[in-house]
């Protein structure tokens, strides 16, 4: 008899939300740009929405709020959690609630809300498709001290009602001024939803796939600026899940994290303070023991290759042995013989001259290991 798992039921409104909007993104801009062009007032329009989104995500649900690494101005806050709604990523609560629970639990397979131990698929879009248990659509338990923020509250009690007028309002209120009401709510409204969704759900998979771990490899969380080029300045993953109470991601001065360059702007112009930083020598620890880490294990593996060319090179030794013998033997027991004796002299002297030169090679090799 055969057990099947009963999967989770099915996240019909979120089905339809990505499936919509990536339908009408696919056909309809094409189409459109076939037809109508692409105008400047579009250009601007998309990547306004897109950054505006983009950055209210990043700067705001995820180094803001998520991980509390700063405090923001009031008007700060407003702007973010519009754009947050302009995302269509959920309400802070909710995205923050999420969050916490990924980094406390990182790649448990049933803790951790999108863990990428599930596979590129789940962890990309997959965990929002079904009701899984990880989901806490009443238990924002975690989220606490940002429920004392009147804003935030706000953006969660009448989230249906911003994301509305955020997606479908301000595109249309663009086009209205551009003369393009269509374009403005295909390419501000549909395409940018699509992008900014999977720009961002690329950290969620990508990032943990991709890329390199220079300061800990205790997760699979990967530095990528490929990636960080999409998700403004996200893509400094591994740097982010050992350090996250730091406002930076791309902590050195030539990564590209515009994130961190909006937070420090708005702390000059007074609209953000108690910017929380990392000590640099914790990070330069933190890159010297993964160094050494690897060192270890490099000459760990280095020796284990040793031993076993140390065995080859002995057991080759043993069949060199046995085939003087045999040689030796037949040139004394079988002197009619003389085309096998030459023989088994040829192959005696070839396997001496392969094993001098495997010795020689082992040798070379232990010096290198003892230096």
């Amino acid at each position: 008899m055969k057990f099947y798992m009963k999967k989770p039921p099915l996240l019909w409104l979120n089905i339809l939300v990505f499936s919509i909007t990536f339908a009408v993104a696919a056909i309809g801009t094409p189409l459109y740009l076939y037809f109508e062009g692409m105008s400047t007032g579009l250009w601007i329009a998309l990547i306004a929405l897109f950054s505006w989104a983009g950055l209210s995500i990043t700067a705001g649900y995820h180094r803001l709020w998520s991980h509390k690494t700063y405090d923001a101005h009031p008007v700060v806050r407003l702007v973010f959690a519009l754009g947050g709604a302009l995302a269509l990523q959920n309400s802070v609560l909710h995205w923050a609630s999420d969050h916490r629970e990924h980094h406390k639990h990182v790649d448990h397979i049933d803790n951790d809300p999108y863990s990428i131990s599930r596979g590129f698929w789940f962890a990309h879009i997959g965990w929002m498709l079904r009701e899984y248990q990880s989901h806490r659509y009443n238990d924002y338990s975690n989220v606490k001290d940002l429920q004392q923020d009147p804003i935030l509250v706000w953006q969660h009690k009448h989230y249906l009602t911003l994301t509305l007028l955020m997606n479908i309002g301000v595109p249309l209120l663009i086009g209205v001024l551009i003369g393009e009401v269509l374009g403005a709510l295909i390419i501000a409204g549909f395409l940018r939803l699509v992008l900014s969704h999977h720009t961002t759900f690329f950290i969620n998979s990508l990032a943990h796939m991709w890329g390199k771990r220079p300061y800990t490899e205790r997760n699979t969380a990967r530095d990528n600026g490929v990636l960080a080029l999409f998700t403004f300045g996200e893509g400094y993953h591994n740097f982010h899940h050992i350090f996250a109470g730091d406002y930076r991601n791309g902590v050195r001065w030539y990564q590209y994290d515009p994130s961190k360059w909006l937070i420090n702007i708005l702390a000059w112009c007074g609209l953000a303070k108690n910017l929380k930083r990392v000590n640099k020598y914790q990070i330069e620890k933190a890159r010297l023991d993964m160094l050494w880490q690897r060192a270890q294990q490099q000459r760990s593996t280095f020796v284990t290759r040793l031993e076993h060319e140390y065995e080859a090179l002995i057991q080759q030794l043993r069949e060199l042995n046995v085939r003087r013998k045999a040689w030796i033997s037949a040139k004394r027991d079988a002197i009619n013989d003389i085309e096998q004796v030459k023989e088994l002299r040829a192959q005696y002297k070839s396997m001496k001259r392969a094993f001098k030169q495997q010795k020689r090679m082992f040798r070379r090799q232990l010096q290198m290991a003892m230096v």
